[in-house]
């Protein structure tokens, strides 16, 4: 074998086959990471608190976001993620309540989305997970035939600036996500 040869592969090859995975394994997780479900109002989640029953149960959040247990009262739950409610939950426990808390939260039912503009039925739906653009207006009855398929945009739940984003059939919808179908001019 050739020094060029990494068992049966060319070093060249290896090294290209680590830059794809470089660039676009980041991007998939930089992405991931852009799209990690943060809960809002309306969400349901399941909070077990292992070995303590009486404090584990169905959980929803309130219109201001937060979720009312028992012993600990109010814990903010809009914004963060399964973990780091779960965490904030295991924090208050820890306050004169129980010596090591291990808690885990799930959610049990999202909050819907809302699709709107030139689709047959706009409204509010329920999130389906791992849905894209091209579900939710399946989902919205599909589009009319004054619908501009080109200009869909998107303004996530998440996003503090509310602002709009372009989207095509295979963006990932998230719950809480209003999209807007624009009308095409002929």
């Amino acid at each position: 074998m050739g020094e060029g040869v990494v068992g049966n592969w060319p070093k060249s090859v290896l090294f290209l086959i680590a830059m794809v995975f470089l660039v676009f394994g980041g991007e998939m997780a930089a992405q991931g990471a852009a799209l990690e479900y943060r809960l809002g109002p309306g969400d349901k989640v399941k909070v077990t608190v292992f070995g303590e029953e009486d404090l584990s149960g169905e959980y929803e959040l309130g219109a201001l976001g937060v979720v009312s247990m028992p012993l600990i009262g109010s814990v903010k739950g809009a914004g963060r993620t399964e973990k780091e409610l779960g965490d904030a939950i295991a924090e208050k426990l820890l306050e004169g309540f129980l010596k090591n808390p291990r808690v885990a939260v799930e959610v049990l039912n999202y909050r819907p989305f809302y699709i709107l503009g030139e689709v047959k039925d706009p409204g509010s739906y329920p999130y389906v997970n791992g849905m894209s653009i091209i579900n939710a207006v399946a989902m919205g009855g599909g589009f009319t035939y004054r619908a501009n398929e080109k200009k869909i945009f998107i303004t996530r739940s998440n996003d503090r600036n509310q602002g709009k984003e372009k989207a095509d059939f295979r963006t990932r919808v998230l719950p809480g996500d209003v999209i807007k179908v624009e009308e095409r001019f002929f």
